[in-house]
């Protein structure tokens, strides 16, 4: 018998037009440094669940690799800059290049009509 482990890797590959938008908003530039560029974008519980590109804490283990899926911490604000919406968080600045198809702009629209005046952040503990 042998002894194996099966790892699966939770990630996407990029659409060309995911990259195509990443390009363009690599281009603009942005007011204050960009953490990472992020593709198909919902909000859900104040976070924001997308593909991540260009993260700058990228590290050898593979953790915010290109291509892979991630959560963000709380969200504090969501802005648009130009032609993209960025979303600062509690530990990061995203730029949102696009959007889950289906719900992803609704997510967006919702988080806006909601956030005005709240800022009551999920507790440490539990992010």
């Amino acid at each position: 018998m042998l002894d194996t482990i099966d790892v699966n890797f939770h990630g996407k590959r990029h659409t060309d037009f995911d990259l195509r938008r990443i390009i363009k908003a690599q281009e603009q530039g942005f007011d204050l440094p960009v953490t990472a560029y992020l593709c198909g974008v919902s909000i859900r519980a104040r976070s924001g669940i997308g593909v991540v590109f260009g993260h700058k804490r990228k590290d050898q283990y593979g953790r915010f690799g290109d291509g892979h899926l991630i959560r963000t911490s709380d969200v504090l604000k969501i802005e648009r800059e130009g032609r993209f919406w960025v979303m600062t968080t509690v530990n990061s600045r995203y730029v949102l290049t696009t959007f889950q198809k289906g719900n992803g702009r609704a997510s967006l629209r919702e988080y806006l009509r909601l956030s005005t005046g709240l800022n009551h952040l999920t507790p440490r503990v539990l992010q």
